[in-house]
């Protein structure tokens, strides 16, 4: 035989060597928890290795992830029930939860990237990522849009450096986007939730916010996880809606998506690794039924390999450990 592929596969040198995609703690973006309190740090008990924490604890937190070269986090809010309301005005209030952690986070790590959400499902007492009608049920588009860019407007206020819409309302990366332009924002980037399927791999997340839908579920507005041309055709609306960056969420089911994605547009590819997927790892680690720390390494990789610029997951800061240890 004068050709043997398992010669570049000999040893650890040579696998390395030929090694095609790699994971850097520059990829990698960590999820984060804020709640009100002082020196309180809540496990989430469907994501071992996950909690929420008091704004105190969180810049602790977040001071832990500089040291290990983590340089971008992503902000979710657990706002008490007595502050969501059918109109969901506490997701614009300048004086919130959000927004009070955003500019402490600031303050303190100016040079930290600090993503926040762009949806009302936190702030909405349906539980639903838009205003619904009292009525009908249905999901408001164009009026949840309102809201949207007055939430987005606080949040570039307070020193946001991406806004996430992840509400996967029609038209709102321009609403946004020209929200932002006529306020004199223009430098804030929006990393747009592109192809937000309607996935039950989000349930342990919505566990940590309590922000589940009180009725129905959210198959109108995120997508269909049978359709991946729908995908690229959202993803190529919100690129000349005016996004910096595209996501697909969840990852691992969508591995497909991020690769096609990432032949149609020349944008940066997010992919959110997302609570479930996360969950299960775990889970099965804690059986000692996989190793958790190859199976993150795997995951990750094969982001990396379909083609995502940007990986969002509850693994960073145990991959950038990872990465700190070599």
């Amino acid at each position: 035989m004068l050709i043997r592929p398992r010669r570049t596969r000999t040893n650890q040198a040579i696998r390395s060597l030929v090694s095609e995609s790699r994971v850097t703690v520059d990829d990698l973006i960590q999820p984060l928890f804020v709640m009100e309190g002082k020196s309180v740090k809540t496990p989430i008990k469907s994501m071992p290795g996950q909690y929420r924490f008091s704004l105190d604890y969180l810049l602790e937190e977040i001071q832990t992830l500089k040291n290990l070269g983590i340089k971008a986090i992503s902000l979710f809010p657990v706002i008490d029930e007595k502050f969501k309301t059918t109109d969901a005005r506490e997701a614009y209030n300048p004086n919130g939860l959000n927004q009070r952690a955003v500019k402490a986070i600031k303050d303190r790590f100016p040079e930290m990237l600090v993503m926040t959400d762009i949806a009302l499902d936190p702030y909405n007492r349906d539980g639903h990522d838009g205003l619904v009608d009292a009525k009908s049920g249905k999901i408001l588009n164009d009026q949840t849009l309102e809201v949207l860019n007055q939430m987005a407007l606080v949040q570039a206020q307070a020193g946001s450096d991406i806004l996430g819409p992840s509400d996967m309302m029609d038209g709102r990366v321009l609403s946004l986007r020209q929200t932002l332009e006529s306020n004199s924002f223009q430098d804030v980037m929006i990393m747009s939730y592109s192809a937000k399927y309607a996935s039950a791999f989000y349930g342990p997340f919505r566990e940590a916010l309590d922000s589940a839908p009180k009725s129905g579920d959210k198959k109108t507005y995120q997508m269909d996880f049978s359709n991946a041309r729908e995908a690229v055709r959202e993803a190529l609306l919100d690129q000349e809606e005016g996004a910096d960056i595209l996501m697909v969420k969840p990852g691992l089911s969508y591995l497909d998506v991020v690769y096609q994605c990432k032949q149609a547009s020349h944008l940066p590819i997010a992919v959110y690794n997302v609570s479930g997927e996360y969950a299960m790892v775990m889970a099965a680690a804690e059986k000692g039924w996989v190793d958790a720390d190859k199976i993150m390494l795997e995951t990750l990789t094969a982001f990396k390999r379909a083609g995502a610029d940007i990986i969002l997951t509850y693994f960073a800061k145990a991959m950038a450990e990872r990465l700190h240890r070599l």
